[in-house]
């Protein structure tokens, strides 16, 4: 974990691609898409198979990892009205029976207004955005709003790293700025969105299983 500080409060940065709220002992996890490669499979595109227990056990690492009592989805949990299928929700069903003690929140999104909230017996708690946590305002859509600092997902932030088009990295990344922090996405089967960071801002990366400062000296040109 690499700790920050934001809006006076202590943010661990998780290589699982989570923040962690040490103080409240809060995990927050943004865009996990569970469901969206059986989404595709319905539409007849050919996609990988096992990203949901992919993006499962890379939830349950991170609780492990910080002991968290509560997490809280920053929108985007399910990709859509696929992800009900019942091989998905069965395998949601045994993740939930092994961290029945753990408070689960969704602050919805964009996908979840498609997807429908998930089922009560996976005790979810669903509310509109923002849910507001002292000084900070837990969104889905990175919106600054008043008297708070947003934490928020929607955008799945990458940076690109390298020069010519075939020697370029993407990484996943945290992307701080002066009203609004983004997280990466989640989920182990989503696409990413390359980021310009702005005078002033943050840029911490993930990759190779740690999380690490994007130094302001080495910020590569950043495109789309």
């Amino acid at each position: 974990m690499f700790e920050i500080e934001v809006a006076g409060v202590r943010l661990a940065l998780l290589a699982q691609r989570a923040a962690y709220l040490v103080d409240e002992r809060c995990l927050l996890v943004a865009d996990a898409h569970i469901g969206k490669a059986v989404s595709f499979r319905r539409l007849g595109v050919p996609v990988p198979s096992g990203t949901t227990t992919q993006t499962l056990l890379a939830l349950s690492q991170a609780i492990a990892a910080t002991s968290a009592r509560r997490v809280v989805f920053l929108g985007d949990l399910l990709h859509s009205a696929h992800a009900h299928a019942p091989a998905t929700l069965q395998a949601l069903a045994q993740w939930r029976h092994h961290h029945a003690a753990l408070e689960l929140l969704l602050v919805r999104g964009n996908h979840d207004s498609r997807a429908g909230d998930p089922p009560l017996a996976l005790g979810v708690q669903a509310v509109d955005e923002p849910l507001c946590l002292g000084a900070l305002a837990l969104c889905h859509h990175p919106q600054p709003r008043a008297g708070a600092y947003v934490l928020a997902g929607h955008l799945h932030p990458c940076v690109v790293l390298g020069g010519r088009a075939h020697q370029r990295l993407r990484l996943p990344c945290f992307h701080f700025g002066a009203q609004v922090g983004v997280l990466p996405a989640f989920g182990a089967f989503t696409g990413m969105h390359a980021v310009r960071p702005g005078p002033g801002e943050r840029i911490y990366v993930v990759g190779d299983d740690t999380v690490q400062p994007l130094p302001r000296a080495e910020n590569p040109t950043l495109t789309a």
